[in-house]
């Protein structure tokens, strides 16, 4: 199962409202666990970032003033989470631009039934708890100390390790790895062994006459009661 972890950055609150994307980050889960793929696209916004913005992500209007704009990365994005469902903390804010920036390049949007929100799964599992990822990152022991700013692609690593908590727990990871790493040697093992043709096992004739004596010599032999009392 093909999953893609995923956050973004913006200059504001609502695309109605004349804002942009400016930073996506992503990161692909396969049966849960990290494949080692991500991808991060700092966009050019075609507008000013206000500085209330860049005091939440950190980005400002000299860093992406030379980042290629939307319409030339979309397709690269849509590519990376092609066939996956999304995994978002607080999905409605992010799919709101991911879609609307869609829609301006004449693209379909992408529809709910593809995307999972770990904001909803932690209210759900801890109810009148705090939902946000520093809370959730402090619940679970997650070590996020290098989150000075808010970056799409760091937020992304950290969801990573969160939706595994809300799940069960790195158990429920690991667990689904070794059956599939069991699973890969069992078959490596099929392939490589070799049929032999049976081999004949009968006895001897010394073996048998070994044999027999043994046998005479044991007193206490189930058997010889059996004979003499005449039970079966």
């Amino acid at each position: 199962m093909r999953e893609i972890v995923l956050d973004t950055e913006t200059t504001g609150m609502d695309p109605e409202q004349g804002h942009r994307i400016i930073e996506i980050g992503c990161v692909e889960q396969e049966n849960h666990l990290p494949s080692g793929k991500t991808l991060q696209l700092y966009i050019n916004p075609e507008r000013d970032i206000p500085a209330e913005a860049t005091a939440v992500h950190g980005i400002t209007d000299d860093f992406i003033k030379d980042k290629p704009v939307f319409s030339e990365v979309f397709d690269q994005f849509l590519e990376f989470v092609d066939g996956a469902k999304l995994v978002i903390h607080n999905a409605e804010f992010d799919m709101k631009f991911i879609n609307w920036e869609l829609k301006q390049v004449g693209h379909q949007p992408i529809p709910w039934t593809h995307v999972i929100d770990t904001l909803t799964m932690a209210r759900q599992k801890f109810p009148g708890s705090p939902a946000n990822l520093d809370a959730l990152c402090r619940r679970f022991g997650i070590d996020n100390t290098e989150r000075s700013y808010h970056g799409a692609l760091l937020d992304s690593e950290l969801l990573s390790e969160v939706y595994l908590e809300l799940l069960g727990g790195r158990q429920h990871g690991l667990i689904l790895a070794e059956e599939k790493s069991e699973s890969e040697k069992a078959d490596a093992q099929k392939a490589q062994r070799k049929f032999r043709e049976p081999r004949e096992h009968k006895a001897s004739a010394d073996e048998l006459v070994t044999h027999k004596d043994m046998v005479e010599k044991l007193d206490d032999a189930l058997w010889k009661k059996v004979k003499k009392t005449g039970t079966h």
